[in-house]
């Protein structure tokens, strides 16, 4: 907002607290020929190492179909050169690329999966890895149910009963990437497959949201500070808007967007555990059982979403960052008269003692006017407004706001009023404004290095157990399942660069709100 006035408060540089190192062991990914693995996993990896947060016994396999194994290790080399923010130069690189190993199979060749697990008995004794053994699934999802089920033949997916010389057991974990699951039959069925090949406990189902520090710091914003907590409810709060936005495309992506839709590639998922952070009860603790306990707690309160309380939207060609961009339908293998929605809004209700009449507002979509992921919440006005606002009218003075800027700049703003200079009482808006960037110094971390790191210490807390996988999708199924049934007639309905389709815009004015302006 224009007439703001932005405050930065000064915030002592600290030093981050030392962490307990996971015990030496080998991550395997399957799937490692795609982009996620060279622009987000390898880097994340060598960043933990720059932090001295990796054992000293590790290594890191790939596994794709493709014979990659004289390009396999220089390609992640550039791709954490190119994208984790390193130096060439950097003397623990080459240490780290020595640890890469490669291994070409098919997905559902059994005789691939003998061949894995003597390459990995070979990485033990080389690497003194000590047979612990994270598998991470960064394929397309219909091969997760063979890799699972084979490792679970081929003896991968149970540890050992060997005993180190400092007396521990190993261990196998599995992260999972998203989507698990297109609705709640299909991510039960897949629930149940995994559940019989892993125990609850070795499974990381992984949002990389939960990644990011400004979501972790949602809780310490909430629970480490009174002047917040007390105020966090239904007597002080008019809503809450989550938005959820890229300026982006689907970049090339075309099939897997027209089976998934913004509804299932990111309101299942990521905004729903946005919810969950910004609306649970204070945990017992902060191990892993009780901070999923309170999360699922939350997504069984909200209220079934009716149809009415939605808005689906598809981006025709328009103008982003000041270039033409192409409509849904043009992009490279989508359907030429597509209904898959790449915008979802919804308004919904947790039924609770907190939070009862608060309503919440969603919104996520691509080809939207900017690329930002923002929590905002709004304050209710005092009873009886004395002033004027910075127009000169009576009682037209801005509610306070606190928001919670998850990308790109991580942050948290609090926005309240304060009287303008002069002989009126005038008030205007202005910002007190805490950037992570500026208090604790940039950095070139994606999100995936916490997410990794627990992971090899067995810390689920921020990963999804499947109770809350089913309830999300318990929410989101019967709206697929109505907006299936009914198709849209008018896609594409916004242009590409704007902020979405105008219903949207009269799911809050039909209450007298609107969306913050971002």
């Amino acid at each position: 907002m224009p007439n703001e006035t932005h405050i930065t408060p000064a915030v002592d540089r600290v030093s981050p607290q030392p962490e307990r190192k996971p015990e030496p062991c080998v991550v395997v990914i399957f799937g490692a020929s795609g982009d996620l693995t060279k622009r987000k996993l390898l880097p994340a990896l060598y960043h933990l190492e720059q932090a001295n947060l990796l054992p000293e016994n590790f290594a890191v396999v790939g596994v794709a179909r493709r014979p990659l194994e004289s390009s396999f290790a220089p390609d992640m080399k550039e791709g954490i050169v190119a994208g984790g923010g390193v130096d060439e130069s950097d003397p623990k690189l080459a240490p780290f690329i020595d640890k890469i190993q490669y291994h070409a199979m098919n997905f559902d060749d059994a005789n691939g999966y003998d061949a894995l697990n003597k390459l990995l008995t070979k990485i033990d004794k080389k690497f003194g890895t000590r047979g612990n053994r994270l598998f991470y699934l960064a394929t397309a999802p219909e091969y997760f149910s063979d890799i699972i089920n084979f490792l679970g033949q081929h003896g991968m997916s149970k540890p050992s009963q060997d005993v180190s010389a400092d007396g521990k057991k190993n261990w196998v974990r599995t992260i999972i990437e998203k989507p698990f699951g297109h609705d709640l039959e299909s991510a039960r069925a897949l629930n149940d497959e995994v559940n019989k090949v892993f125990d609850e406990d070795q499974i990381f189902r992984i949002d990389h949201y939960l990644g990011k520090e400004t979501v972790q710091n949602i809780l310490v914003f909430r629970f480490a500070n009174g002047i917040f907590e007390n105020v966090w409810n239904r007597n002080y709060i008019d809503h809450v808007e989550i938005t959820a936005a890229e300026s982006i495309g689907i970049e090339g992506r075309g099939p897997f967007y027209e089976t998934a839709g913004a509804l299932r590639d990111v309101v299942q998922n990521h905004v729903m555990e946005l919810l969950s952070f910004v609306t649970m009860e204070p945990p017992v603790s902060f191990e892993a059982s009780a901070v999923r306990a309170e999360k699922v707690k939350v997504w069984k309160a909200i209220q079934p979403i009716h149809p009415a309380d939605t808005v689906r939207g598809q981006y025709g060609p328009g103008t982003v960052d000041g270039k033409p961009a192409i409509g849904y339908r043009q992009e490279d293998r989508v359907h030429p008269r597509s209904h898959t929605e790449t915008y979802a809004a919804l308004r919904l209700e947790i039924e609770n003692w907190r939070w009862a009449g608060v309503p919440f507002y969603i919104r996520a979509g691509k080809r939207l006017a900017k690329r930002v992921t923002e929590i905002t919440i709004q304050f209710k006005q005092p009873p009886l407004l004395l002033f004027k606002g910075k127009d000169g009218k009576a009682g037209n003075v801005e509610p306070n706001i606190i928001s919670m800027r998850i990308q790109p700049d991580e942050g948290i703003a609090l926005r309240f009023g304060a009287k303008v200079p002069g002989q009126g009482m005038n008030i205007s808006p202005v910002n007190m404004d805490f950037s992570y960037a500026e208090a604790f110094g940039k950095s070139s971390a994606n999100g995936y290095e916490r997410l990794l790191l627990d992971a090899m210490l067995g810390d689920g807390t921020l990963f999804a157990h499947r109770d809350g996988v089913e309830a999300t999708w318990a929410l989101m199924t019967p709206i697929l399942e109505a907006w299936a049934k009914d198709p849209v007639k008018d896609f594409p309905n916004y242009a590409a660069g704007s902020w979405g389709p105008s219903g949207a815009d009269a799911l809050l004015e039909s209450e007298n709100r609107k969306w913050r302006k971002l």
